[in-house]
């Protein structure tokens, strides 16, 4: 058939008889689009010619030869090693154990110091003191006069705390918006903290890589250093509070189980459901991951407000708090209140909970929420808690009244427990706050200054007050932090906190200690805490873009087990989790280019734990190239010479020299770091000499390199219509070489290789993308792609690796390629499809030719070249969604399933809750006439209020917002083996062929298609993804499910010593009631 196609395509184009073309015309319709209309050989001819063509330019350019056979030179002289994981990361353990350490250590004097200046101040009720106000220093007042609190505070730029403005001889004082800046217990607490300058500059001189050292008081106030310029944002608010602060929480308390006891019955209603609500939420802010809990709403029945969580505890994670909020919401106020019932089950989960070895082990409390209590329900308290009394209660008050305040507080004292009464919602933080002090107490009794670790996370609220601004966003950190305790004689038994000192970790700073050199193109190294969740890792994603990039809601609880999704048992996970050392192996789909494209690959993982810490580290290693490394050796000399070439730059975040350790290396670059440490000018540096080795061979090998492209670059007849604009190179020790062939100024893509192109440049956890893609490749073969990572759709890159040996142990020495314009790429590809092999000229099909249609798409299925140029960068499936499929079919393009835990969907908000406008307490205290108000509210005028809201609501209605999801999505890779195809498709009676063929030297296809059928009834086969959605039992089994963790060490639930009597706030005990209690205290003491 198809040598009587081209017998008849011949004569078509030879004859001029008007009856043979109606003949031809009519047997085209006759087997429209069958595969004899497009001619294999001349598509094949085709690819070859442009395959010839684009690989001359790109290897000409690039200078991949060359450089090739510069190394080749040297393969008999360098040394090739199998890299040795387990040394690895047991010596990278070492190091973050060290800087951990040092950091401990500073907040230790702190601690040290805070206690000393403590001990020696007598508290003044009339003492009046003059601080720096953070948010009130410099400013002045109509007639140009310091504020009172704001006097002159020197400020210098410093690009070591994120180029802000501080002082470093001087600390600032912090107080929430809600509290008074002068009460006597603030300026006492402020006085005698005071002390803590003199550390804070210590310890920044001792370890210069130190960044925000602070002291949380227990009173509200946060002493910051180095003193930074608080604002308010635009309603004169500032939402920090370092009470509520997680590593203020953990270093106070010990880990918890905890049931919240909500009234729901009709008393309730209106605005004290709105208060018991907020209430709630603001507990729920206090815990933390390693932290368990339960609410339970009660009226004549007990409701739990996740029915599927009946009879047990779940973790506080981000996750399951957001998802009891959601269900607060839904809570409404009916019938009458049976407390006794619902103390006992709090009672009994927390009892069947701890004697199944899960929760926290350790503090045990009941939160209870209510508007009154009838009685003291002491044969309940009789029956589960005493006289051990190991659950605490905390009774919360709803109200104005106090008629069932005695019955409570009573509760409260007799079970180790505080009484608060909260009659607004402007009360609500600080009363729910006292909780944490009276849990402290036994830590404090015994004086044990645990240290504690936080997960990784961004303060919005401090970035926001900072003005910090970053197009990355605000940095991930960690807080090392430590409790302050009273230690005077006379207050031991209260147990005091005093507040808490930390410091912050950026993650940043975790990561220039990774050897990347040393993990190979593909390989990591990634650290998780105690919970399993990530610290670093490279597949975090912690932000979303959305106008802005900005926090995802649950960024600082992913689970290890969400990124390396491959391991379905969690074995790497949870030997990590348990602090062991080993190796593990699988199998991993890795994806690059913004999740567009995929890697297929066999990782080898090496871990251990961090001493000192609740973290484990552990280091991945892709099989095959990613485990050897080569050793070179050259002169210093010659090393220094090439390296100080001003086309030569070094990774940015890689560690060459740690220059942040003494304050007089903060302005050298890498690479003068280098040359002073290297020359012995500066022998105090630590620099990592087997790098530096490393880099100075590198350097010699490539320093060819320079003069071959500046020769291309002066040769005038050579680029003359500028198609190639930038040529490049990378060597597996984060050296890098650049030449322009145009200016600067003209480049089509002015991001690539800065900053601003995080895949495009080496990076401290990854190699860039096109080193990565193209160590992928057949050696001695291009990759070419349009970058995604802008919108720019001009340009076209190209790269290859360079092998040292032939072998498939050989390491990928270094990468090169070029970027050239996009129309000068297309512009080459429609020429090479004008050529035939007619001699006459005159070729049988033509991609001029309306029946057909030309594509060139990538080993991942995006178009690079196409006649509709909005099209370019699309994935063919969505262009030609029948060919798509038939090619999948064929097996010519696999289909691989990915997993996204860290997904956002759009979430359709249909109207927004009352409750929900009044959860910020400041909105409600910035409101005129708030206690008229709620005055008003208290006589069932309720609905007067809800009314504005309701119109608020409304407002709200109708937006889609952002909520976390789990996803699946596919990704598209050629079959290599798979070099040409043909096909036909049956689009509703009409058959349409297409041919594919792989252009040769490269990852590309051209793809020739029929257009003489009308397929648009063909599905397009697309990349979006599809929301995973779990029915309600597997909802419930998720939520139920606890992964392994590893429970912290320290423990504090009780001391004998504890002054139970400090027990309540608002009213005093009668005398009735304080009779009651004395027996039982008495029967406490005697024990």
């Amino acid at each position: 058939m198809l040598g009587n196609w081209r017998s008849i395509s011949s004569h078509m184009c030879s004859s001029s008889f008007p009856l043979l073309w109606i003949f031809v015309g009519l047997n085209v319709v006759e087997v429209a689009g069958s595969q004899q209309g497009i001619p294999l050989s001349v598509v094949k001819l085709w690819a070859s010619a442009f395959g010839g063509e684009i690989k001359s330019i790109s290897a000409k350019y690039s200078g991949s030869q060359l450089l090739q056979k510069k190394y080749k030179e040297l393969e008999k002289s360098v040394r090739v090693e199998e890299i040795d994981g387990v040394k690895l990361v047991k010596n990278l353990a070492v190091k973050m154990e060290e800087m951990f350490r040092k950091k401990a250590e500073a907040t230790r004097r702190l601690v040290e110091a805070a206690e000393e200046a403590h001990h020696q101040h007598e508290d003044n009720p009339d003492l009046e003191y003059e601080y720096f106000n953070a948010v009130l220093i410099n400013e002045v007042d109509e007639e140009g006069n310091n504020v009172e609190l704001g006097a002159e505070f020197l400020l210098e730029p410093n690009d070591h705390f994120n180029n802000l403005s501080v002082n470093l001889s001087l600390s600032v004082v912090q107080v929430p918006t809600n509290m008074y800046n002068k009460d006597p217990d603030i300026v006492n607490g402020v006085y005698w903290s005071e002390a803590l300058n003199r550390v804070f500059v210590d310890n920044f001189e001792k370890d210069p890589t130190l960044i925000w050292q602070y002291f949380g008081s227990a009173k509200g106030f946060f002493r910051q250093y180095p003193g930074v310029k608080w604002h308010p944002d635009e309603h004169g608010v500032i939402g920090f509070d370092c009470r509520n602060r997680k590593w203020y929480i953990q270093a106070a308390t010990s880990p918890k189980d905890v049931v919240i006891l909500v009234d729901v019955s009709g008393s309730m209603k209106g605005l004290r459901l709105t208060i018991a609500r907020q209430t709630v939420s603001s507990i729920l802010d206090t815990l933390g991951d390693d932290d368990f809990f339960n609410i339970i709403a009660y009226n004549q029945e007990i409701h739990y407000v996740e029915p599927c969580l009946n009879g047990t505890l779940v973790r506080a994670d981000r996750t399951n708090k957001d998802h009891f909020r959601e269900h607060l919401d839904k809570l409404f106020a009916k019938g009458i209140g049976l407390l006794g019932e619902a103390l006992t089950e709090a009672f009994t989960i927390l009892s069947d909970f701890n004697q199944t070895g899960r929760g926290s082990l350790c503090s045990q409390a009941i939160m209870l929420v209510t508007d009154g209590a009838t009685q003291m329900y002491d044969d309940v308290f009789e029956r589960h808690n005493w006289p051990e009394r190991k659950v605490r209660i905390f009774p919360y008050l709803i109200g104005r009244e106090s008629a069932f305040a005695d019955n409570l507080k009573w509760m409260a004292c007799a079970n180790k427990g505080y009484f608060s009464q909260i009659s607004t919602l402007a009360d609500v933080q600080e009363n729910v706050m006292r909780y944490l002090h009276v849990m402290s107490r036994p830590k404090v009794i015994d004086h044990e200054h645990d240290t504690v670790w936080t997960e990784a996370y961004v303060d919005s609220a401090l970035s926001q007050a900072h003005k910090v601004k970053s197009k990355a966003g605000p940095s991930l950190m960690t807080t090392v932090a430590m409790p302050v305790f009273s230690t005077k004689n006379e207050t031991k038994n209260q147990g005091i906190l005093l507040g808490v000192v930390g410091t912050d970790i950026p993650l940043q700073e975790l990561m220039k200690l990774i050897p990347k050199h040393m993990l190979g193109i593909h390989g990591y190294a990634f650290a998780i805490t105690n919970n399993g969740y990530i610290l670093t890792h490279p597949d975090l994603r912690p932000l979303y873009q959305e106008g802005q990039k900005r926090r995802k809601p649950n960024y600082s609880s992913v689970d290890l087990s969400e990124v390396e999704w491959e391991d379905k048992d969690d074995i790497l996970r949870n030997a990590m989790v348990n602090r062991r050392t080993g190796t593990f192996s699988m199998e991993v789909k890795k994806t690059v280019d913004r999740g567009r494209r995929v890697l297929k690959m066999h990782n080898d993982y090496y871990y251990t734990d961090i001493k000192g810490t609740p973290f484990s580290v552990g280091v991945a290693l892709s099989r095959g190239h990613g485990k050897f490394f080569f050793r070179g050796n050259v002169s210093v000399e010659a090393g220094l010479r090439d390296l100080e070439q001003p086309d030569v730059a070094l990774a940015d975040e890689w560690t060459y020299c740690n220059t942040e350790e003494q304050h007089e290396h903060r302005h050298l670059t890498q690479i003068q770091a280098i040359k002073l440490f290297l020359t012995g000018r500066r022998p105090q540096l630590k620099c990592d000499r087997e790098l530096i080795q490393e880099v100075l061979f590198d350097a010699v090998v490539t320093a060819p390199l320079e003069a071959y492209w500046t020769g291309l670059a002066l040769n005038k007849s050579e680029n003359s219509d500028k198609g190639v604009e930038i040529t490049f190179l990378g060597t597996r020790t984060g050296l890098t070489r650049t030449n322009l062939f145009v200016p600067a100024d003209q480049l089509s893509n002015q991001d690539f290789l800065t900053a601003e192109d995080k895949e495009g440049v080496f990076n401290a956890d990854h190699f860039p993308l096109w080193y990565k893609r193209a160590a992928e490749q057949v050696p001695g073969t291009f990759i070419y792609s349009i970058p995604f990572s802008t919108e720019n759709k001009s340009v076209v890159l190209a790269s290859t690796a360079i092998q040292l040996l032939d072998d498939r142990k050989s390491p990928i020495v270094a990468a090169v390629g070029i970027q050239m314009k996009l129309e000068y790429f297309q512009r080459k590809f429609w020429t090479a499809c004008r050529q035939c092999t007619a001699l006459d000229g005159k070729c049988s099909i033509s991609c001029d030719n309306e029946d057909i249609n030309c594509y060139l798409i990538d080993n991942n299925g995006f178009i690079l070249v196409t006649e509709e140029h909005s099209q370019t960068g699309l994935f063919f499936g969505e262009v030609e969604g029948a060919v798509m499929n038939k090619l999948l079919q064929m097996g010519s393009f696999k289909r691989i399933t990915l997993y996204d835990y860290q997904a956002q969907c759009k979430e359709y908000a249909g109207s927004s809750d009352s409750a929900r406008t009044l959860s910020d307490p400041f909105t409600v205290v910035k409101w005129l006439l708030t206690e008229l108000v709620i005055f008003l509210l208290e006589f069932n005028l309720y609905s007067w209020w809800n009314v504005d809201l309701s119109v608020k609501a409304q407002r709200s209605r109708g937006k889609t917002m952002m909520v976390p999801c789990d996803t699946e999505y596919p990704a598209f890779v050629s079959e290599r083996t798979i070099k040409e195809t043909t096909g036909n498709i049956d689009c509703e009676g009409c058959i349409r062929s297409f041919v594919i063929q792989q252009i040769p030297s490269s990852n590309l296809f051209m793809v020739v298609v029929d257009n003489k059928c009308d397929c648009s009834s063909s599905p397009p086969v697309t990349m979006d993804p599809i929301e995973i959605m779990y029915n309600e039992s597997l909802k419930c089994y998720r939520l139920k499910f606890q992964k392994d963790r590893k429970k912290p060490e320290s423990c504090h639930p009780f001391h004998p010593e504890e002054n139970a009597m400090e027990c309540g706030s608002a009213t005093r005990l009668s005398g009735a009631l304080t009779a009651a209690l004395l027996p039982l205290i008495a029967a406490a003491v005697s024990r």
